[in-house]
């Protein structure tokens, strides 16, 4: 016996097929249309409710609205629905001709539209063709930025890392290991105004150059707490030197796993012989340009977010001083950066993202 709403049965067409395809394929195709079909195709193969809110990450209630939908005014009834107010005057075919031009396309004198040079090109206004982008999630003015890494071992580096993060050997260790380099002294040419109701805080755009110093710190996945060292500069001399540090500090009987950047400094001829030295020590190298995977890379986020970002420092003992504290005061109250992505979970995400790259052609 079956309980709950019995489904409607869906079947597409194959002119109809056609066309959800290309909804989902089209870079003109706003996201919430590209997965309104994705739910209808999937649907039509023959999978239920939740299995189509799991694989497209909705709810089930968005899966049975938009397979009622479809089967009700088929592939029209994809479309987002008229709203009260006054009737629309701009029709579909020039909508769907901006977001071509928008995706596909650029001005002759810029690298992106705006609202006025899409409303000049277009014939229409540019209130209008602010709703349009508003409407399909369009920001042309936006840039953001991105970094595949190329490291042919990416995988296993993956796999090897996240591994000590989710399930760390017994009686071990595990330090995430790095340098921010070149940390600037820096004093405002003139005195910072401070905050007041109505007034942000304000300061000087130019400013001074008082030095700088580099900051090695090992963080422990487990505890969260950092282990820090100051020097005036980082070559391998100097990661000897906090390597040492580290040392003396880890507890006696462990294992120590080290993860660390491919920087040259942690590869030298002095590195290899200090760790061939110590069987114990064990180091995984990040892949290549993905810091993103060593979690101490948070703490120096949030280290430039609290304390260096809008630090006034008149010279680099002063900067030392500030870093110094907050090491301190960071140490009492340490909770562990709680890694939740598998492995697998990671690669299904780059793999999704390289087959998106792929289909722009570029």
């Amino acid at each position: 016996m079956r309980s709950g709403r019995p489904k409607a049965e869906l079947v597409v067409s194959s002119e109809e097929r056609v066309t959800l395809e290309q909804w989902i394929r089209r870079r003109s195709s706003a996201q919430a249309l590209a997965l309104r079909a994705g739910i209808v195709l999937d649907c039509a193969s023959g999978l239920n409710n939740t299995v189509v809110a799991r694989r497209r990450r909705v709810s089930k209630q968005m899966v049975g609205k938009w397979r009622q939908r479809f089967v009700r005014r088929r592939v029209a009834g994809l479309l987002d629905e008229p709203r009260c107010g006054a009737p629309r005057t701009v029709q579909d075919d020039k909508v769907d001709a901006v977001i071509v031009r928008t995706l596909e396309s650029t001005p002759r004198d810029a690298t992106h539209w705006s609202t006025r040079s899409m409303a000049e090109s277009s014939g229409l206004s540019h209130m209008t063709i602010q709703r349009i982008w508003k409407a399909f999630g369009l920001e042309p003015h936006r840039s953001e930025t991105f970094k595949l890494s190329t490291d042919p071992q990416f995988v296993e580096k993956v796999r090897d890392i996240v591994g000590l993060y989710l399930d760390p050997p017994k009686r071990a260790l595990v330090l995430c290991v790095d340098e921010k380099a070149q940390i600037q002294a820096l004093d405002r040419s003139q005195p910072v105004l401070p905050m007041r109701p109505g007034q942000a805080e304000r300061r000087s755009h130019d400013y001074f150059r008082h030095g700088t110093t580099s900051l090695f710190a090992a963080l422990d996945a487990k505890t969260g707490k950092v282990l820090g060292g100051l020097h005036h500069r980082h070559r391998s001399v100097e990661f000897r030197k906090f390597l040492d540090a580290i040392d003396a500090a880890a507890p006696v009987g462990l294992d120590v796993h080290l993860i660390l950047d491919n920087y040259g400094t942690h590869k030298t001829a002095r590195i290899r012989r200090w760790l061939a030295k110590r069987p114990h020590y064990h180091v995984h190298f990040t892949p290549t340009g993905a810091s993103w995977i060593n979690l101490v890379e948070r703490f120096f986020a949030l280290l430039t977010e609290k304390q260096i970002r809008r630090g006034i420092h008149r010279s680099t003992r002063e900067l030392e001083q500030t870093i110094r504290h907050y090491l301190h005061t960071y140490n009492q109250t340490a909770k562990p950066f709680i890694w939740t992505k598998t492995a697998n979970q990671i690669l299904a995400s780059v793999a999704r993202f390289c087959q998106r790259t792929s289909v722009t052609g570029h």
